[in-house]
């Protein structure tokens, strides 16, 4: 499960996250988004190594590029003063990196952050860049293409559903069910308008593909969480976590994040 893990976090760190900047306004995010390299590089080698100290180094630097990318949050606030729906999701995509990189230092620490299992530690690396990134980021475009209560609901429930999703952490198994049904309700959500709004406006039959693909794939990899989060719930039979990673954790950064990242690319070049 480690290598798959490593390989989804790699892709997060050095594709999805710099290619995801290139599709908010560049106002202040230029310097970070030229600057992501020397940040993502580190923190990808940081997977490989042992746990110790240069594993941690390494991360730490991770973590100064999303510290940097954090801030620009409240400076894109205090330069928009805007809490519509749209900017709120823009806002958790800005953050949520850092979220991640905390966790990696942990984990290749071998430090039980606030006791959780190096396991999930390994897990939440993942989780905030595609569940957190990813998924608030595009559901922030896609309640700026299709407006309306639908698009609001997205924009609003993906990053609540992820907050949740975090509180659950240190709460208990209720807590985080609730994240993921909020979450599942956003994401779905962010399929139905994918699929009905924005593939309509694709400019080819490849960019139409690429968000048809994202679109399915939500249904499915959102049904897995459902089934997890309820499992340790309630105790019924579920999915574990070697099988989550193999199924909902690839699904999402493949299937969801890297075709909808990069068909929100063509699709803002052919705009232009």
């Amino acid at each position: 499960m480690s290598v798959l893990v490593n390989l989804i976090v790699m892709l997060g760190m050095l594709v999805i996250v710099p290619a995801g900047l290139r599709l908010i306004e560049p106002e202040g995010l230029a310097p970070v988004r030229r600057s992501w390299p020397l940040f993502a590089i580190p923190g990808a080698v940081a997977l490989w190594l042992p746990r110790g100290t240069a594993a941690v180094a390494l991360a730490g630097i991770y973590a100064l590029g999303t510290l940097l990318l954090a801030a620009q949050a409240p400076r894109r606030l205090a330069r928009t003063r805007s809490l519509a729906p749209a900017e709120i999701a823009v806002l958790t995509a800005l953050v949520t990196p850092s979220v991640a990189a905390l966790a990696l230092i942990a984990e290749r620490s071998g430090h039980q952050l606030f006791g959780f299992s190096l396991p999930i530690l390994a897990l939440t690396v993942p989780h905030f860049h595609f569940a957190g990134f990813a998924a608030a980021l595009v559901a922030g475009l896609v309640c700026r293409t299709a407006p309306g209560a639908a698009g609001r609901f997205a924009a609003l429930s993906v990053p609540l559903g992820t907050l949740l999703v975090l509180a659950g952490y240190f709460l208990d198994d209720w807590a985080e069910l609730l994240g993921a049904l909020v979450l599942t309700a956003g994401m779905w959500a962010v399929a139905l308008l994918t699929w009905r709004d924005v593939r309509a406006g694709g400019p080819d039959r490849f960019t139409r593909g690429l968000l048809a693909v994202s679109a399915a794939v939500l249904v499915a990899t959102m049904l897995l969480a459902l089934s997890w989060a309820l499992g340790e719930a309630t105790g019924v039979p579920h999915p574990n976590l070697t099988w989550m990673a193999a199924t909902h954790g690839l699904g999402n950064a493949l299937g969801f994040a890297l075709c909808s990242v990069f068909a929100w690319r063509r699709l803002k070049e052919t705009a232009v």
